[in-house]
């Protein structure tokens, strides 16, 4: 049985800090260094040294222990470290980890962090290679056999499934890509600075696993994203807007699997972010008519669309027009196939930014922002909210 009430977490602490190192293809250096970067940045925009933290927070699939880093960074004594499990669908977890341990006093400043040579190193696109016997893992056992070797290829059969369910051609994942690229086109920190696509580019990039096209799939990307919490309170005396953490959520579905969860009723949707969806609006009271700017988690387009349609921003099948017609901004940093791949690090920053009214396509009165984790996989997301 999933939650079934609302959490008190919500307006308990809020993101006052972001930082970030540039995003690249080719880093130059280690993932640890990225990290440090990273964390320094989101310090000195939040007004913080690292003698103020006291927590830590990142991905089980981090290769900078938390430790370490705040050994790097310059930190003191900590009183709290932990890590999420489940690749891009920790993103919004981690701050939800966070602002759990502000809201009960186990800590008071508390950095989130995610640093990966995605590109120049290990390729999470290269697919499964040497991976350590596990419980969790044999599953996968049922589908490497047949081909179904890569992320790209674990979320296609779940997107060919949705076009026949719904009568729809590939191009309904093209709208996705469009805007994504189009918000990408007007941010310098985004790789596709400057190249925005149409649909005709979208149609006439090659295949990846049919139905995804190249234009479908996220970057891979070197780089490292920090996100600072603490209280509502202390966060009114730093220099920069707090954004609140107004709801946080994290959700898995039944017969959840990781990317491969084929045995389901239906594919055509993401229960796991259905859980999600159902105690954001439950804790927070909003509905998807209150939410002005949607950073939604694009490491393949047809989970955008999935996404949108268990929010209940639209109807089963009815996304790709929700998309075509710009009913929600959407991603507007460019998301991970326009700005960088920081499995979904950078979504949660532009939220911030949008709270604060900093971004570079900035939405006029943004006040709350709905951003998502990773999809197919235990997930999480966040609204975060202008303070008052």
């Amino acid at each position: 049985m999933s939650v079934r009430r609302a959490d008190a977490l919500g307006g308990r602490a809020a993101v006052v800090g972001i930082g970030a190192t540039e995003f690249s293809k080719d880093s130059g250096r280690s993932e640890l260094k990225l990290a440090v970067e990273a964390v320094r940045a989101a310090l000195d925009d939040a007004g913080l040294s690292p003698a103020d933290v006291d927590g830590m927070v990142t991905f089980t699939m981090d290769t900078s222990p938390e430790i370490t880093v705040a050994q790097a960074a310059g930190m003191g004594e900590l009183s709290f470290f932990s890590r999420i499990h489940y690749g891009g669908g920790a993103a919004c977890a981690t701050v939800q980890q966070a602002a759990l341990a502000v809201a009960t006093g186990v800590a008071e400043v508390v950095v989130c962090y995610r640093a990966f040579n995605e590109r120049s190193g290990r390729r999470f696109g290269s697919g499964v290679q040497q991976r350590e016997p596990s419980a969790e893992g044999a599953a996968l056992g049922w589908n490497l056999p047949f081909g179904l070797l890569t992320p790209a290829s674990w979320v296609a059969m779940a997107a060919q499934r949705y076009l026949h369910t719904y009568g729809l051609t590939p191009e309904a994942f093209g709208h996705v890509a469009v805007t994504d690229r189009r918000h990408a086109a007007r941010n310098p920190a985004a790789y596709f600075h400057g190249k925005p696509i149409t649909l005709a580019d979208h149609a006439a990039s090659r295949w990846i696993v049919e139905p995804l096209r190249l234009l479908d799939c996220c970057q891979e990307t070197d780089g490292g994203q920090a996100l600072v919490v603490t209280s509502v309170e202390r966060a009114r005396d730093l220099p920069r807007p707090p954004a609140v953490i107004v709801a946080a959520a994290q959700g898995a579905g039944r017969a959840q699997e990781q990317m491969t969860s084929y045995y389901r009723d239906d594919l055509t949707g993401l229960p796991e972010m259905g859980v999600v969806a159902r105690q954001l609006w439950r804790t927070s009271g909003l509905t998807p008519g209150d939410i002005d700017v949607g950073i939604l988690y694009d490491h393949f387009t047809p989970f955008v669309l999935m996404q949108l349609e268990e929010f209940g921003f639209c109807g089963p099948g009815e996304a790709a027009d929700f998309v075509a017609a710009d009913a929600l901004p959407l991603n507007t940093h460019g998301g991970q196939l326009g700005e960088a791949y920081l499995h979904g690090m950078n979504g949660i920053a532009e939220a911030v930014r949008q709270v604060r009214g900093t971004s570079v396509n900035q939405i006029s009165g943004a006040a709350r922002t709905l951003v998502t984790a990773g999809t197919g996989v235990p997930t999480s997301a966040l609204i975060l909210g202008a303070d008052g």
